[in-house]
């Protein structure tokens, strides 16, 4: 069976399909793309739990796990559906599941326009939430059941695609409910707006990690010099892919452009090394 040790990265955000849109790759070709590299890779999906596949892809020797994304088109936010797919996931992973709070939430984002859908009667539009808050600016109940579920159970929780705000609000409460582990998604992305000092002032909140992926940098959203600013600002920092388009990068491609992004971030072989493989297992593993 796989396990997450001696890999030379350990990517937690990589898009196989069936996903919301056409993917470059199969839960299983993803598993074997990694495999060639030495790798380790959790597979995401706007669509599905990807926890059956992670299982299967392991029993085949593939260095996989999954995830789930909590959008209302792959069952909604509940603890249920968390407790259910650590069930799928299976006993036997040495890494946790990830759950995703909504990725479906507010207006598309406008790379998302472009993309052909998985299914010709998709409509991912159909399917956006509305805010986790509530009229007070609090977390509605069923966000804090799943947080709930989330400290009880052997899973890493992401804040989805939520903005600040939310984000904010969810650190809040995992803090005051001692989840052991919380994931800033798409931490400084548009979308979320996190800065490398607002970072700076989040690196004391325990089990708190940030992620920065290979994705926002390839669509101009930031840059490598953005890259060694935050991971100078803070000390738990995963730097993931968020590929799987057709039109991106492939496995191999993505390593390459990433050894240029991290010399001209000015990081050492030490935080290279952190935020491709240690700090991902750490997020992973118990």
């Amino acid at each position: 069976m796989p396990d997450l040790n001696g890999r030379v990265v350990v990517d937690v955000h990589y898009h196989a399909g069936p996903d919301l849109y056409r993917r470059r790759l199969t839960s299983a070709g993803a598993g074997r793309a990694y495999a060639e590299v030495g790798g380790w890779v959790v597979l995401k999906s706007h669509l599905t739990s990807t926890a059956a596949r992670a299982w299967e892809a392991r029993q085949e020797g593939l260095p996989v796990s999954g995830t789930l994304v909590l959008n209302d088109l792959a069952g909604g936010l509940g603890p249920r559906a968390v407790e259910q797919a650590v069930y799928a996931h299976g006993p036997d992973s040495p890494a946790r599941l990830v759950v995703h709070l909504p990725t479906l939430v507010g207006p598309a984002h406008p790379s998302a326009l472009h993309r052909t859908t998985f299914h010709p009667r998709l409509d991912p539009d159909r399917w956006r939430t509305g805010r986790l808050l509530d009229t007070d600016g609090r977390l509605r109940q069923d966000v804090r059941e799943v947080l709930l579920a989330a400290r009880d159970l052997p899973v890493a929780l992401a804040t989805g695609h939520g903005d600040r705000e939310t984000a904010l609000r969810v650190v809040d409460e995992a803090v005051r409910l001692g989840l052991p582990r919380l994931l800033l998604t798409h931490a400084t992305h548009p979308m979320s707006g996190f800065t490398p000092d607002d970072l700076a002032g989040l690196a004391g909140v325990p089990g708190l990690y940030v992620e920065l992926t290979a994705l926002t940098l390839l669509l101009g959203h930031r840059d490598a010099r953005h890259l060694g600013d935050v991971v100078r600002a803070h000390p738990r920092v995963v730097f993931s892919s968020d590929l799987g388009q057709p039109d991106q990068p492939d496995v191999r491609q993505w390593l390459r452009l990433s050894e240029g992004w991290f010399r001209a971030a000015d990081l050492t072989s030490r935080q290279t090394r952190a935020i491709t493989w240690e700090n991902p297992v750490n997020l992973l593993t118990p």
